[in-house]
């Protein structure tokens, strides 16, 4: 891909990148426009028009739009937005859930020249309430960009099938931004700005010229993402607001990571082995993104800590099953990506690089085309 980045670097730079674990590069990006409430991001896509109106020419699209338009929800009457949320409550239970997964934290914090040295429990306390409020606020800013994305899906594919789909889609992700920004605004009380990792991927998504590429990114990479920290998030959490909002998302987020794959599955067959590569490339690029999206710089810099590189130096080194979460948080993209053919087209290169991250077990997990249904809300 040649498409110029915000940072003035093409995304072949950035997937040139030899080592995944750079602690410069990763710190390298940083959000300059914080206190902007507007982003112009230029879109390079042409908009097409298609006068075949033959609805069902692609089955299972059309089943899923059929679906979709019998599953909305309304989130201003469907949630019990009354719900007493007591937010230090909420997160003394979850960091019992995942007190495994921060052992190579307490111990960083007990070497001597630590940043984390002071920390006790109210430091530790602390940690936990930000990184909630943080993580609910990428979740937010994520839903925007699949708000945005998926409009731009509705434009450029050229079947209208996957348009009559995509419009449904557009309704969630509206509902999506409105349940999340309410929660934050009105139970957590505070926000964090969009992580700079997920601001450059989104541009990427936005900016490409490709059709396919706003799905693969947006549709495979960032959805599939998102519905399996919902899941991890669904099930440790015992608010029940949040427990209901998260529930009603990941029944719609099922059928758009579904649909992602459902209309590439079909598309890459007709691609060369060198676009493949190129999609390739792109999907590992997104996924190195997304983890380091989850290394959280903006509650280390918020609990004041500014030099943050000790701290990703642990996060990155820590076993792997300290990193449970982050491992998880693939085990919809990888099926997904095996599923389209890509982790095998150019001699297993997509393969090599989930294996060097630690994901490539997730596989043989059941693609999202497959499972969507057992995410129905009937099914809960």
């Amino acid at each position: 891909m040649t498409n110029p980045t915000p940072t003035g670097r093409s995304q072949a730079d950035l997937i040139g990148r030899d080592d995944a674990n750079d602690i410069e590069a990763i710190l390298e990006l940083t959000n300059t426009d914080m206190e902007s409430t507007i982003r112009h991001v230029e879109n390079h896509a042409d908009t097409l028009f298609t006068w075949d109106y033959n609805k069902g020419a692609r089955p299972r699209l059309n089943k899923l739009y059929e679906k979709a338009k019998h599953s909305m929800w309304d989130g201003e009457k469907d949630l019990e937005w009354d719900t007493d949320v007591d937010l230090d409550k909420m997160v003394e239970h979850m960091q019992m859930v995942t007190y495994i997964q921060n052992q190579s934290l307490f111990a960083f914090a007990e070497q001597p020249g630590s940043p984390l040295r002071h920390f006790g429990d109210k430091e530790w306390h602390e940690l936990g309430r930000e990184s909630l409020i943080w993580q609910m606020s990428q979740f937010l800013h994520g839903e925007q960009g699949a708000l945005v994305a998926t409009a731009k899906i509705v434009e450029t594919v050229p079947w209208i099938d996957a348009k009559y789909y995509a419009s449904t889609q557009v309704m969630d992700e509206a509902r999506h931004v409105e349940v999340f920004s309410k929660y934050l605004d009105t139970k957590l009380q505070d926000a964090y700005p969009i992580n700079v990792h997920l601001q450059e991927l989104l541009d990427d998504v936005i900016r490409d010229s490709r059709w396919d590429m706003t799905y693969l990114g947006m549709q495979i990479m960032i959805e599939g993402l998102a519905l399996a920290a919902f899941s991890f998030l669904h099930q440790i959490t015992d608010e029940p607001l949040l427990k209901k909002l998260l529930r009603y998302v990941m029944s719609d987020e099922a059928r758009h990571v579904a649909f992602g794959v459902l209309s590439l599955q079909e598309y890459y067959q007709e691609l060369t082995l060198a676009e493949i590569q190129e999609r390739q490339e792109f999907a590992f690029e997104a996924a190195v993104r997304m983890r380091d999206r989850f290394l959280r710089q903006e509650v280390w810099h918020r609990m004041g800590i500014d030099d943050v590189r000790p701290i990703i130096r642990c996060l990155l080194e820590a076993p792997d099953e300290e990193k449970e979460f982050q491992r998880l948080l693939f085990s919809k993209i990888v099926p997904n990506c095996r599923k389209l053919g890509l982790l095998d087209a150019g001699e297993g290169w997509l393969r090599t690089k989930f294996t060097e991250i630690g994901v490539i077990e997730f596989e043989h997990m059941e693609s999202t085309d497959d499972e969507y249904g057992a995410f129905d809300l009937a099914s809960a």
